[in-house]
């Protein structure tokens, strides 16, 4: 654990012991997962604290033999704040735990066998001495190193290292796509966009075919009405992209507020919002390409146009 506190890619390290165990209360028992934890390096590198819907999590630190319950399990063996479980491993140690809160994860099956224990419990539940542990947790300051730093540690370390895309493989190619689809709607609504102000200068044109056959007759060149009808394309989606950025942010933070309460997402109590900066930046400059483009080519044909020919047909 030190040669890994040491790595400056390395935000912090876990300690955890996983066992398998029977919950019983009376005559229900459970199949389940004991995950033996060191309570502040859990909650500190993986918010615990967040997911612990009812209880006190420095509770498992604070009181001896204590449980914090998956939602699921205390549910299916009835199981309330303050009863004593019998907890049976697999090769028949038994032991009195006390039920100091509830967690929620937000995956339902995962709550219903999954419980926390402090580390020093777990390893008098195994009969172990304070040295044993079964996995190692690292936090890293940039997720995406995680498959590259999980090869390393396999190779200097020989054990067994899985990094975070591998375990959620399925989970984040639903992401993936979600935020692909999203992208492509944002952009075509961006197109569409700039389509429209295509069309409206497009026009523009033909109304002012006997303006621009002044101007051209007055001196102006074919860039100086270049100039003119990409400046009116770039006016409209500067000041339209500004408004349109704080109509959205606004949107977003009236979202924000609305109350969205699910059991398979304890922890959100309103809408999710990202206000990721980035997002705003992309539509900012999306808006000025789309109105520069949809600009030039009707400024280009505006600047082609002969005087004489526009006059001769009046």
């Amino acid at each position: 654990m030190r040669a890994l506190k040491k790595d400056s890619r390395v935000s912090g390290v876990a300690p955890k012991i996983i066992a398998q165990v029977f919950y019983n209360v009376g005559v229900i028992d459970v199949t389940g997962i004991i995950n033996g934890i060191d309570v502040e390096a859990e909650n500190k590198l993986f918010l615990l604290s967040d997911y612990v819907t009812e209880g006190n999590f420095m509770d498992l630190k604070n009181i001896p033999n204590s449980i914090i319950l998956g939602k699921g399990a205390a549910e299916k063996m009835l199981a309330q704040i303050g009863d004593n479980i019998q907890v049976t491993t697999a090769k028949g140690e038994r032991m009195q735990l006390k039920v100091v809160g509830y967690y929620e994860s937000g995956m339902q099956e995962l709550d219903k066998v999954q419980s926390y224990a402090s580390i020093a419990s777990t390893q008098k539940l195994l009969g172990e001495s304070s040295s044993y542990i079964t996995d190692i947790q690292i936090k890293l300051n940039d997720m995406l190193l995680a498959p590259s730093i999980a090869k390393e540690y396999a190779r200097l370390f020989d054990v067994e290292a899985i990094d975070i895309q591998s375990a959620n493989a399925q989970f984040e190619t639903g992401s993936s796509v979600r935020t692909l689809i999203s992208y492509a709607v944002g952009i075509t609504l961006l197109i569409v966009a700039g389509f429209g102000i295509y069309n409206i200068l497009n026009m523009m044109i033909y109304e002012k075919m006997d303006s621009i056959a002044i101007l051209k007759a007055t001196g102006f060149s074919g860039k100086d009405v270049n100039a003119i009808f990409i400046s009116i394309a770039l006016s409209i989606g500067v000041f339209g992209g500004i408004l349109g950025l704080i109509f959205g942010y606004g949107l977003s933070a009236l979202i924000d507020q609305i109350p969205f309460n699910t059991s398979s997402l304890p922890t959100i109590t309103t809408y999710p919002i990202n206000y990721n900066p980035n997002f705003y930046m992309i539509g900012a400059i999306f808006s000025i390409v789309t109105t520069y483009l949809a600009g030039y080519f009707p400024s280009r044909k505006a600047s082609k146009i002969d005087p004489v020919i526009i006059i001769r047909g009046k």
